[in-house]
Protein backbone atom coordinates (compact mmCIF):
# COMPACT_ATOMS: atom_id res chain seq x y z
CA UNK A 1 0.00 0.00 0.00
CA UNK A 2 2.89 2.57 -0.80
CA UNK A 3 3.36 5.21 -3.26
CA UNK A 4 6.20 7.36 -4.20
CA UNK A 5 4.98 11.02 -2.17
CA UNK A 6 7.53 12.64 -3.63
CA UNK A 7 6.57 11.79 -7.42
CA UNK A 8 3.46 14.17 -6.76
CA UNK A 9 3.73 17.40 -7.84
CA UNK A 10 0.79 19.36 -5.80
CA UNK A 11 -0.83 22.91 -4.96
CA UNK A 12 0.05 25.15 -2.57
CA UNK A 13 -0.49 24.12 1.13
CA UNK A 14 -4.08 26.02 2.69
CA UNK A 15 -2.40 29.23 4.80
CA UNK A 16 -1.93 28.33 8.02
CA UNK A 17 -2.01 24.25 7.25
CA UNK A 18 1.92 24.20 7.03
CA UNK A 19 2.41 21.65 9.66
CA UNK A 20 1.97 21.42 13.35
CA UNK A 21 -0.08 21.26 16.06
CA UNK A 22 2.97 20.76 18.73
CA UNK A 23 4.09 18.08 16.24
CA UNK A 24 1.64 15.58 16.30
CA UNK A 25 1.23 13.49 13.07
CA UNK A 26 -2.14 12.36 14.06
CA UNK A 27 -4.95 14.71 15.33
CA UNK A 28 -8.13 13.22 17.00
CA UNK A 29 -10.80 15.56 18.19
CA UNK A 30 -14.52 15.25 19.24
CA UNK A 31 -17.04 17.69 18.80
CA UNK A 32 -20.51 17.71 18.89
CA UNK A 33 -20.75 13.95 18.09
CA UNK A 34 -18.19 13.95 15.31
CA UNK A 35 -15.03 12.58 15.46
CA UNK A 36 -12.06 13.97 13.47
CA UNK A 37 -8.96 12.61 12.30
CA UNK A 38 -6.66 14.81 10.52
CA UNK A 39 -3.70 13.06 9.06
CA UNK A 40 -0.98 15.89 9.89
CA UNK A 41 2.34 15.79 7.90
CA UNK A 42 1.30 18.01 5.60
CA UNK A 43 5.84 18.67 4.49
CA UNK A 44 5.17 15.03 3.53
CA UNK A 45 1.77 15.05 2.09
CA UNK A 46 0.71 12.75 4.98
CA UNK A 47 2.34 10.02 3.66
CA UNK A 48 1.30 7.31 7.10
CA UNK A 49 4.17 6.33 9.55
CA UNK A 50 3.26 3.41 11.72
CA UNK A 51 2.62 5.62 14.79
CA UNK A 52 -0.36 6.93 12.36
CA UNK A 53 -1.51 4.03 11.14
CA UNK A 54 -1.76 3.03 14.94
CA UNK A 55 -3.27 6.03 16.01
CA UNK A 56 -5.96 5.73 13.49
CA UNK A 57 -7.09 2.27 14.69
CA UNK A 58 -6.74 3.45 18.41
CA UNK A 59 -9.52 6.24 17.14
CA UNK A 60 -11.58 3.52 15.92
CA UNK A 61 -11.44 2.06 19.20
CA UNK A 62 -12.83 5.45 20.62
CA UNK A 63 -15.76 5.72 18.69
CA UNK A 64 -16.63 2.92 19.29
CA UNK A 65 -16.32 2.78 22.77
CA UNK A 66 -18.19 6.32 23.16
CA UNK A 67 -21.88 5.84 22.98
CA UNK A 68 -21.83 10.01 22.54
CA UNK A 69 -19.77 9.80 18.76
CA UNK A 70 -22.14 9.64 15.86
CA UNK A 71 -19.78 9.93 12.68
CA UNK A 72 -16.03 9.75 12.26
CA UNK A 73 -14.93 12.65 9.40
CA UNK A 74 -11.21 11.78 8.17
CA UNK A 75 -9.15 14.64 6.52
CA UNK A 76 -5.72 15.30 5.50
CA UNK A 77 -3.65 18.66 6.48
CA UNK A 78 -2.82 21.39 3.55
CA UNK A 79 -4.09 21.31 0.50
CA UNK A 80 -1.09 18.66 -1.15
CA UNK A 81 -2.96 15.57 -0.56
CA UNK A 82 -5.56 13.51 1.74
CA UNK A 83 -2.93 10.46 2.68
CA UNK A 84 0.02 10.30 -0.09
CA UNK A 85 0.66 6.52 0.77
CA UNK A 86 3.16 5.25 3.52
CA UNK A 87 6.10 6.59 3.95
CA UNK A 88 8.64 4.49 1.75
CA UNK A 89 11.50 5.59 4.18
CA UNK A 90 9.58 2.90 6.55
CA UNK A 91 10.69 -0.18 3.96
CA UNK A 92 14.26 0.37 4.33
CA UNK A 93 15.01 -2.26 6.66
CA UNK A 94 13.06 -5.08 4.73
CA UNK A 95 14.89 -8.00 4.04
CA UNK A 96 12.15 -10.27 2.55
CA UNK A 97 9.25 -11.39 1.70
CA UNK A 98 8.05 -12.23 4.89
CA UNK A 99 8.33 -8.32 5.87
CA UNK A 100 6.08 -7.45 3.40
CA UNK A 101 3.72 -10.11 4.93
CA UNK A 102 3.89 -8.50 8.63
CA UNK A 103 3.81 -5.27 7.09
CA UNK A 104 0.37 -6.02 4.43
CA UNK A 105 -1.11 -7.64 7.54
CA UNK A 106 -0.51 -5.07 10.14
CA UNK A 107 -1.58 -2.44 8.06
CA UNK A 108 -4.65 -4.78 6.47
CA UNK A 109 -5.68 -4.90 10.13
CA UNK A 110 -5.91 -1.22 10.56
CA UNK A 111 -8.14 -1.14 6.87
CA UNK A 112 -10.34 -4.15 8.19
CA UNK A 113 -10.42 -1.99 11.43
CA UNK A 114 -12.09 0.87 10.17
CA UNK A 115 -14.24 -0.97 7.61
CA UNK A 116 -15.40 -1.96 11.11
CA UNK A 117 -16.82 0.91 12.66
CA UNK A 118 -20.09 0.84 14.35
CA UNK A 119 -20.88 4.52 13.29
CA UNK A 120 -20.55 6.27 9.45
CA UNK A 121 -17.28 7.12 8.20
CA UNK A 122 -16.64 9.99 6.01
CA UNK A 123 -13.35 10.70 3.99
CA UNK A 124 -13.27 14.22 2.78
CA UNK A 125 -10.20 14.17 -0.16
CA UNK A 126 -8.17 17.36 -1.33
CA UNK A 127 -5.33 16.52 -3.38
CA UNK A 128 -3.45 13.20 -3.75
CA UNK A 129 -5.47 10.28 -2.11
CA UNK A 130 -2.90 7.29 -2.90
CA UNK A 131 -1.70 3.79 -1.77
CA UNK A 132 -2.61 3.23 1.49
CA UNK A 133 -4.47 6.91 1.70
CA UNK A 134 -6.19 5.20 -1.40
CA UNK A 135 -7.02 2.35 1.08
CA UNK A 136 -8.15 4.31 4.11
CA UNK A 137 -10.51 6.42 1.81
CA UNK A 138 -11.68 3.34 0.41
CA UNK A 139 -12.52 1.64 4.06
CA UNK A 140 -14.62 4.87 4.96
CA UNK A 141 -18.51 4.48 4.12
CA UNK A 142 -18.59 7.50 2.10
CA UNK A 143 -16.34 10.12 0.80
CA UNK A 144 -16.66 13.64 -0.77
CA UNK A 145 -13.99 15.42 -2.77
CA UNK A 146 -12.46 18.80 -4.18
CA UNK A 147 -11.47 19.24 -7.73
CA UNK A 148 -8.49 18.74 -6.89
CA UNK A 149 -8.21 15.41 -5.55
CA UNK A 150 -6.64 12.60 -7.62
CA UNK A 151 -6.74 8.88 -6.31
CA UNK A 152 -4.33 6.54 -7.94
CA UNK A 153 -1.80 3.42 -6.79
CA UNK A 154 0.96 4.16 -9.08
CA UNK A 155 3.25 1.07 -7.53
CA UNK A 156 3.80 -0.38 -11.00
CA UNK A 157 6.02 2.81 -12.02
CA UNK A 158 7.42 3.29 -8.28
CA UNK A 159 8.17 0.36 -5.77
CA UNK A 160 6.70 -2.69 -7.99
CA UNK A 161 4.92 -4.09 -4.33
CA UNK A 162 1.62 -4.85 -4.51
CA UNK A 163 -1.98 -4.48 -2.85
CA UNK A 164 -2.94 -6.96 -0.11
CA UNK A 165 -6.33 -8.30 -0.25
CA UNK A 166 -8.03 -5.98 1.96
CA UNK A 167 -7.04 -3.61 -0.28
CA UNK A 168 -7.39 -5.55 -3.61
CA UNK A 169 -11.35 -6.17 -2.80
CA UNK A 170 -11.98 -2.60 -1.59
CA UNK A 171 -11.13 -1.43 -4.81
CA UNK A 172 -12.93 -4.23 -6.78
CA UNK A 173 -15.92 -3.80 -4.41
CA UNK A 174 -15.86 0.49 -5.37
CA UNK A 175 -14.55 0.72 -8.85
CA UNK A 176 -15.38 -2.97 -10.33
CA UNK A 177 -12.14 -5.36 -11.41
CA UNK A 178 -11.73 -3.42 -14.77
CA UNK A 179 -11.32 -0.16 -13.27
CA UNK A 180 -9.07 -0.91 -10.82
CA UNK A 181 -6.84 -2.84 -13.06
CA UNK A 182 -6.71 -0.13 -15.42
CA UNK A 183 -5.58 1.63 -12.00
CA UNK A 184 -3.02 -1.02 -11.16
CA UNK A 185 -2.01 -1.81 -14.65
CA UNK A 186 -1.35 1.78 -16.19
CA UNK A 187 -0.57 3.44 -12.92
CA UNK A 188 -2.53 6.44 -13.42
CA UNK A 189 -4.31 8.85 -11.39
CA UNK A 190 -8.21 8.76 -11.51
CA UNK A 191 -9.70 12.44 -11.59
CA UNK A 192 -12.30 13.30 -8.91
CA UNK A 193 -14.76 13.52 -11.75
CA UNK A 194 -13.73 10.39 -12.94
CA UNK A 195 -14.27 8.95 -9.35
CA UNK A 196 -17.56 10.55 -8.88
CA UNK A 197 -18.79 9.21 -12.16
CA UNK A 198 -17.38 5.65 -11.01
CA UNK A 199 -19.69 6.26 -8.07
CA UNK A 200 -16.61 6.04 -5.51
CA UNK A 201 -17.12 9.52 -4.81
CA UNK A 202 -20.60 10.24 -3.15
CA UNK A 203 -20.28 13.94 -3.13
CA UNK A 204 -18.58 17.05 -4.67
CA UNK A 205 -17.82 20.16 -3.31
CA UNK A 206 -15.94 23.25 -4.69
CA UNK A 207 -12.12 23.73 -3.43
CA UNK A 208 -12.71 26.10 -0.64
CA UNK A 209 -16.07 24.44 0.52
CA UNK A 210 -14.93 21.30 1.05
CA UNK A 211 -14.48 20.85 4.92
CA UNK A 212 -17.75 23.18 5.53
CA UNK A 213 -19.75 20.63 3.67
CA UNK A 214 -18.10 17.00 5.02
CA UNK A 215 -18.60 18.64 8.69
CA UNK A 216 -22.48 19.36 6.88
CA UNK A 217 -22.67 15.65 5.57
CA UNK A 218 -21.43 14.23 9.15
CA UNK A 219 -24.30 16.53 10.88
CA UNK A 220 -26.48 14.95 8.74
CA UNK A 221 -25.42 11.29 9.27
CA UNK A 222 -25.17 11.98 13.13
CA UNK A 223 -28.82 12.72 13.18
CA UNK A 224 -30.39 9.68 11.57
CA UNK A 225 -30.78 5.90 12.89
CA UNK A 226 -27.59 4.76 14.10
CA UNK A 227 -28.76 0.98 13.93
CA UNK A 228 -30.11 1.47 10.57
CA UNK A 229 -27.00 2.89 9.09
CA UNK A 230 -24.63 -0.14 10.96
CA UNK A 231 -26.79 -2.55 9.73
CA UNK A 232 -25.98 -0.86 6.40
CA UNK A 233 -22.40 -0.64 6.38
CA UNK A 234 -22.11 -4.30 8.19
CA UNK A 235 -23.87 -6.17 5.60
CA UNK A 236 -21.72 -4.34 2.69
CA UNK A 237 -18.94 -5.53 4.82
CA UNK A 238 -19.91 -8.74 5.26
CA UNK A 239 -20.89 -9.07 1.32
CA UNK A 240 -17.19 -8.20 0.53
CA UNK A 241 -15.43 -10.32 3.08
CA UNK A 242 -17.30 -13.42 1.88
CA UNK A 243 -15.20 -13.29 -1.11
CA UNK A 244 -11.27 -12.55 0.26
CA UNK A 245 -9.23 -15.23 -0.61
CA UNK A 246 -5.70 -15.65 1.06
CA UNK A 247 -2.61 -13.82 -0.95
CA UNK A 248 0.41 -14.58 1.38
CA UNK A 249 2.32 -16.08 -1.94
CA UNK A 250 1.38 -12.44 -3.81
CA UNK A 251 2.73 -10.47 -1.15
CA UNK A 252 6.25 -12.80 -0.62
CA UNK A 253 6.84 -12.54 -3.83
CA UNK A 254 6.64 -9.09 -4.90
CA UNK A 255 8.07 -7.60 -1.57
CA UNK A 256 11.21 -10.35 -1.56
CA UNK A 257 12.12 -9.48 -5.20
CA UNK A 258 14.76 -7.95 -6.55
CA UNK A 259 12.56 -5.46 -8.16
CA UNK A 260 11.42 -4.14 -4.61
CA UNK A 261 14.73 -4.01 -3.17
CA UNK A 262 16.15 -1.81 -6.05
CA UNK A 263 12.87 0.13 -6.23
CA UNK A 264 12.94 1.29 -2.51
CA UNK A 265 16.87 2.17 -2.79
CA UNK A 266 16.53 3.93 -5.98
CA UNK A 267 13.90 6.10 -4.36
CA UNK A 268 16.10 7.36 -1.72
CA UNK A 269 18.33 7.73 -3.96
CA UNK A 270 16.12 9.57 -6.62
CA UNK A 271 17.08 7.80 -9.34
CA UNK A 272 14.96 5.57 -11.86
CA UNK A 273 14.55 2.02 -11.57
CA UNK A 274 15.05 -0.76 -13.96
CA UNK A 275 12.47 -3.54 -13.17
CA UNK A 276 13.76 -7.13 -14.15
CA UNK A 277 10.68 -9.02 -12.66
CA UNK A 278 12.29 -10.76 -10.65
Amino acid sequence: MSEDTAACSAPAQRAGSGGGDGGQELLVAEHGGVLSVTFNRPARRNAMTWAMYDGLAEACERADADENIRVMLLTGAGDAAFVAGTDIGQFAGFTGGADGVAYERRIGAVIDRLAAVRVPTVAAVRGYCVGGGLAIAAACDLRIAAPSARFGVPIARTLGNCLAMPAFSLLVDHLGTARTLDLLLTARMLTAEEAGAAGFVARMAAEDSLDADAEALARTLSEHAPLTMWAAKESARRLREANRPDDRDLIERTYGSEDFRTAVAAFGEKRPTTWRGR
